[in-house]
Protein backbone atom coordinates (compact mmCIF):
# COMPACT_ATOMS: atom_id res chain seq x y z
CA UNK A 1 0.00 0.00 0.00
CA UNK A 2 0.88 3.61 -1.05
CA UNK A 3 0.97 5.90 1.64
CA UNK A 4 1.39 9.79 0.75
CA UNK A 5 2.42 12.55 2.87
CA UNK A 6 2.23 16.33 1.77
CA UNK A 7 4.42 19.07 3.58
CA UNK A 8 4.86 22.56 2.55
CA UNK A 9 2.00 24.27 2.66
CA UNK A 10 1.06 28.06 4.50
CA UNK A 11 0.29 31.54 4.21
CA UNK A 12 2.11 33.75 1.45
CA UNK A 13 1.36 36.94 0.64
CA UNK A 14 0.08 37.02 -3.51
CA UNK A 15 3.88 37.39 -5.66
CA UNK A 16 5.37 35.32 -3.34
CA UNK A 17 6.46 31.77 -3.40
CA UNK A 18 5.98 28.39 -1.63
CA UNK A 19 7.61 24.30 -2.71
CA UNK A 20 4.83 21.89 -1.52
CA UNK A 21 6.50 18.37 -0.39
CA UNK A 22 5.17 14.79 -0.97
CA UNK A 23 7.09 12.09 0.47
CA UNK A 24 5.81 8.50 -0.88
CA UNK A 25 6.38 5.07 0.86
CA UNK A 26 5.56 1.69 0.08
CA UNK A 27 4.90 0.63 -3.83
CA UNK A 28 8.17 1.42 -5.62
CA UNK A 29 8.16 5.22 -6.43
CA UNK A 30 9.97 5.36 -9.76
CA UNK A 31 7.49 3.29 -11.49
CA UNK A 32 4.26 6.01 -9.98
CA UNK A 33 3.82 9.26 -12.05
CA UNK A 34 3.14 11.89 -9.27
CA UNK A 35 0.32 14.37 -9.37
CA UNK A 36 -0.49 17.33 -7.73
CA UNK A 37 -4.46 18.51 -7.47
CA UNK A 38 -5.93 21.32 -5.66
CA UNK A 39 -9.33 22.11 -4.43
CA UNK A 40 -10.76 25.64 -3.00
CA UNK A 41 -14.32 25.90 -0.94
CA UNK A 42 -17.22 24.76 -3.25
CA UNK A 43 -14.73 24.17 -5.96
CA UNK A 44 -14.29 20.72 -7.77
CA UNK A 45 -11.10 19.29 -7.19
CA UNK A 46 -8.62 20.61 -10.32
CA UNK A 47 -5.87 19.40 -11.67
CA UNK A 48 -2.22 21.17 -11.16
CA UNK A 49 0.60 19.18 -12.79
CA UNK A 50 1.63 15.86 -13.15
CA UNK A 51 5.73 14.24 -13.46
CA UNK A 52 5.44 11.05 -15.52
CA UNK A 53 7.74 7.81 -14.46
CA UNK A 54 9.20 7.12 -17.77
CA UNK A 55 11.69 9.67 -18.64
CA UNK A 56 10.03 12.61 -16.11
CA UNK A 57 7.95 14.28 -18.88
CA UNK A 58 5.52 16.78 -17.54
CA UNK A 59 2.15 18.26 -17.89
CA UNK A 60 1.04 21.18 -16.20
CA UNK A 61 -2.95 22.71 -15.76
CA UNK A 62 -3.53 26.19 -17.99
CA UNK A 63 -4.32 28.29 -14.81
CA UNK A 64 -0.45 27.55 -13.42
CA UNK A 65 1.63 26.95 -16.30
CA UNK A 66 4.60 29.59 -16.16
CA UNK A 67 4.17 29.66 -12.30
CA UNK A 68 4.46 26.57 -11.41
CA UNK A 69 7.17 23.82 -11.29
CA UNK A 70 6.59 19.87 -11.00
CA UNK A 71 9.82 17.90 -10.21
CA UNK A 72 10.40 14.36 -8.67
CA UNK A 73 13.34 13.00 -6.45
CA UNK A 74 13.66 9.29 -7.09
CA UNK A 75 16.23 8.64 -4.43
CA UNK A 76 14.25 10.62 -2.19
CA UNK A 77 10.92 8.84 -2.97
CA UNK A 78 9.70 12.86 -3.41
CA UNK A 79 7.70 14.68 -5.25
CA UNK A 80 7.62 18.23 -5.23
CA UNK A 81 5.35 21.12 -6.21
CA UNK A 82 7.59 24.46 -6.96
CA UNK A 83 4.96 27.65 -6.73
CA UNK A 84 5.78 31.21 -7.90
CA UNK A 85 4.29 34.05 -8.76
CA UNK A 86 1.07 33.09 -6.21
CA UNK A 87 -1.84 34.34 -6.91
CA UNK A 88 -4.88 34.41 -4.42
CA UNK A 89 -7.03 32.29 -6.44
CA UNK A 90 -4.35 29.37 -6.38
CA UNK A 91 -5.89 29.06 -1.89
CA UNK A 92 -6.65 25.55 -1.72
CA UNK A 93 -6.17 22.61 -0.48
CA UNK A 94 -3.53 20.95 -2.67
CA UNK A 95 -3.39 17.07 -2.80
CA UNK A 96 -0.78 14.71 -3.55
CA UNK A 97 -1.20 11.53 -6.00
CA UNK A 98 0.09 8.44 -7.42
CA UNK A 99 -0.82 6.78 -10.92
CA UNK A 100 0.85 3.15 -11.47
CA UNK A 101 0.07 4.01 -15.38
CA UNK A 102 0.08 6.97 -17.46
CA UNK A 103 -0.65 9.96 -15.38
CA UNK A 104 -3.32 12.18 -16.66
CA UNK A 105 -5.20 15.34 -15.84
CA UNK A 106 -8.61 13.37 -13.87
CA UNK A 107 -8.87 12.41 -10.63
CA UNK A 108 -10.51 8.89 -11.38
CA UNK A 109 -6.81 7.82 -12.94
CA UNK A 110 -5.20 8.22 -9.57
CA UNK A 111 -4.39 5.08 -7.09
CA UNK A 112 -3.43 6.82 -4.25
CA UNK A 113 -3.76 10.35 -2.26
CA UNK A 114 -2.19 12.34 0.57
CA UNK A 115 -4.14 14.10 3.00
CA UNK A 116 -3.77 17.17 1.14
CA UNK A 117 -1.87 20.49 2.63
CA UNK A 118 -3.41 24.16 3.03
CA UNK A 119 -2.23 26.85 0.51
CA UNK A 120 -3.53 30.28 1.87
CA UNK A 121 -2.25 33.56 -0.72
CA UNK A 122 -3.62 37.27 1.06
CA UNK A 123 -4.19 39.76 -1.20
Amino acid sequence: QVQLVESGGGLVQAGGSLRLSCAASGGTFRWYAMGWFRQAPGKEREFVAVIRANGGSTTYGDSVKGRFTISRDNAKNTVYLQMNSLKPEDTAIYYCASDLYYGGASTREYDYWGQGTQVTVSS
